[in-house]
């Protein structure tokens, strides 16, 4: 009885809407927007109304610095998918990654909200608006209701939350609203009722078993094995579109840095994910493997995003087109870093006279690093000068390549020695200054009551760090950071002691300062591990990219917390700061190991003899990850090692060379171009 209820229901809504949708409607094609924020071609706000819309959507842009217009029309044509039309309205009014545009077929019954990929909201941010807050006011003919729905979703997905905000409050729901929920239900009910009886009349075997699902084990090589690759082929992607925009300008590359933002927001999802199946906690066996299947198809999916500009790519770069300039350009870049590299060695040798050996590890061998990538470039440049010389233009192309990543690395280890000699000077500063606090704390809790001894045990306990921390910060073996962290403790186990004797807020002041201090000090760490990681790339795996993925993402949790939640960023930039220093430790694991089995290599890359210093830059160049994937591992070609050094540079580098054996597919970069996501829908 109650689904022949529900039944009856649904034919009388359908009816409903069928005969409120029967009059004649004007087609619209994609509008033109001026400085007004609402367009109502459709009539259906008053002038009063246009004129509150026009208001709250001006708040809007004040309160979250976004852009919405709102165009009412009769119905979408020209095209006549709500999604397409939108999309081309947008692009028609050149809207940016800041503005936002609502657009609704009133006698269509169509709606759509369009943003840019690269916004800063996300797809479902997005669908959570349309779905919880617009849908519901446009379902009762609330025009207006929708305007401020959609502001009100925006403003709540701005601040961080998923854009349903107080769903339903922008109009509340009607009677006829509570009808269709109860129908929805109904039908739902009815057809799962449908699905299980046909599951049980279908439980006896009919046919051969599908194939057997991978193990645990295999699946877990697949995701870290695809973690790795992804990563490399991101971390590519980027400096290739670095170098594309210096020769072909922002325009030119706009759809490939739109695909390298999307691959990275997928990639950064699976590095979570990781980072929860490497944590302390244990994971259940079904959670284990749909979080290493969710990792591979997130991998796999920005893979497939990034090639699928390759072609266009390929047209683009077409290095042999302009082989001589790019040469020269190359050569003179390379002359600059070989002239940064003896000022970096110097800044170097200075910083070892005052520093630990240990607060230097991660740059420590940077000079012979950018020594072996210039020793690599050189190799490159003078192929490529020849090939130029033959007639040769594709082979130049990849020659040039190779070398402009060398030196592009070479000048990231030299940077990294300047970047770590500021973190060093700036720790001891804020080192010193801590310290000067201690000692006012100190002073502070000796005036306190101390019936049970808990005072003086802290107040001796902080004397010891102070000591230790200026024996860190003095001499010709400093260790600025680590002292840096050594004060941090024991500030806060003194302020948990003085609490009670500072107003609110100047202990909110001091929470401030010191998770200002704190974060200062993970972004050193995080951004030491990430040159050494990006220079070192060839031989770090997976784990220690997953400490760093996640150290990054704590790393801007803190930065956002810092003014609002002082106590919550301290504990994201404490994390931030550990796990950078896990990564670093991992990182160096890998490289060590990688050393001690790529010593069998020299002779194939050096050629014997004298040509063990060449086979040095190439095995420089191999760390790097500059031909790792092609000699290694054959890129995306099927040579493997046996294709040549030519065939393996031509596959990862794009230069198409005729020893490559299949042409040039560059698997590591393309661009998704503008992408319409799914949503809207009808109302």
């Amino acid at each position: 009885m109650r689904l022949r209820w529900a039944a009856a229901l649904a034919a009388a809504a359908v009816i409903a809407a069928t005969s409120l949708g029967g009059s004649a409607a004007l087609a619209t094609p994609p509008v033109a927007l001026d400085s007004d924020y609402v367009l109502d071609d459709a009539d259906v706000l008053s002038n009063a109304q246009e004129a509150q819309a026009q208001q709250r959507l001006e708040q809007l842009k004040s309160d979250t610095g976004l852009d919405l217009w709102v165009a009412y029309v009769d119905t979408f044509t020209d095209p006549s998918d709500a999604t397409e039309w939108t999309y081309q309205t947008a692009d028609d009014n050149g809207l940016g990654p800041t503005q936002y545009l609502l657009a609704v077929a009133v006698d269509g019954r169509q709606f759509y909200l369009w943003g840019d990929a690269t916004g800063p909201l996300s797809d479902e941010q997005l669908a959570a608006i349309e779905q919880q807050q617009i849908q519901p006011a446009l379902s009762q003919d609330d025009w207006l209701g929708a305007v401020d729905a959609a502001a009100t979703g925006i403003t709540d997905a701005e601040g961080g939350g998923s854009g349903a905000g107080d769903a339903g409050s922008s109009g509340g729901a009607s009677w006829f609203t509570w009808v269709l929920v109860v129908v929805a239900v109904g039908v739902a009910v009815l057809l799962l009722v449908v699905f299980l009886r046909r599951r049980k009349r279908g439980a006896v075997p009919s046919g051969p078993a599908g194939p057997p699902q991978p193990s645990i084990e295999e699946l877990e090589r697949r995701a870290a094995s695809l973690l790795v690759e992804t990563d490399d082929a991101l971390k590519t992607s980027a400096q290739e579109l670095g170098f594309a925009k210096a020769q072909f300008g922002d325009a030119a590359t706009a759809e490939f840095e739109a695909a390298l933002a999307t691959a990275r927001q997928s990639l950064d999802e699976a590095f979570g994910l990781k980072q929860r199946l490497d944590d302390a906690e244990p994971d259940s066996e079904q959670d284990t493997r749909a979080w290493n299947e969710r990792i591979i198809a997130l991998c796999e999916t920005s893979n497939a995003l990034l090639d699928e500009k390759a072609a266009a790519f390929d047209e683009l770069r077409k290095l042999e087109q302009n082989a001589p300039e790019a040469l020269a350009r190359v050569q003179d870049e390379r002359a600059k870093a070989a002239a940064a590299l003896d000022q970096a060695t110097a800044r170097l040798q200075s910083l070892r006279a005052a520093y630990a050996p240990e607060a230097l590890a991660t740059v420590a061998d940077n000079p012979e690093q950018a020594r072996e990538r210039l020793a690599f470039a050189d190799e490159q440049l003078t192929a490529a000068q020849a090939a130029i010389g033959a007639g040769e233009g594709g082979e130049a192309a990849v020659g040039i390549r190779a070398a402009e990543e060398a030196v592009g690395q070479a000048a990231l280890l030299e940077n990294a020695i300047d970047k770590l000699a500021a973190d060093l000077a700036e720790g001891e500063r804020s080192a010193a200054a801590l310290v000067t606090e201690l000692e006012s704390d100190l002073a502070i809790a000796a005036t306190l009551p101390d019936a049970d001894g808990r005072v003086a045990g802290v107040i001796a306990a902080t004397r010891q760090q102070l000591d230790a921390a200026r024996t860190q910060l003095t001499g010709t073996a400093k260790r600025p950071l680590a002292a840096l962290q050594s004060l941090e403790a024991a500030n806060s186990q003194i302020d948990t002691l003085v609490q009670g004797v500072r107003d609110a807020e100047a202990q909110a002041q001091r929470a401030r300062q010191m998770v200002g201090q704190v974060i200062m000090q993970a972004q050193a760490q995080v951004s030491a591990a990430e040159d050494y990681i990006t220079a070192r790339r060839g031989a770090v795996g997976a784990e220690a990219r997953t400490r760093l993925a996640e150290a990054g993402a704590s790393l801007a949790r803190a930065q956002a917390l810092q003014s609002g939640d002082p106590q919550q960023a301290m504990q994201h930039a404490q994390r931030a700061d550990q796990l950078a220093g896990l990564s670093i430790q991992l990182a160096q694991n890998d490289v060590g190991a990688f050393g001690g089995g790529m010593g069998g290599m020299g002779g194939m890359f050096g050629g014997g003899g004298q040509g063990g210093q060449s086979g040095g830059g190439m095995l420089g160049a191999v760390l790097g990850g500059i031909v790792l994937n092609s000699v290694l591992g054959g890129g995306r070609s099927s040579g493997g090692l046996g294709g040549g050094m030519g065939g393996g540079l031509g596959g990862m580098l794009g230069g198409g060379g005729r020893s490559s054996g299949g042409g040039f597919r560059p698997g590591s970069f393309g661009g998704g171009g503008t992408r319409m996501r799914r949503g809207g829908g009808r109302f």
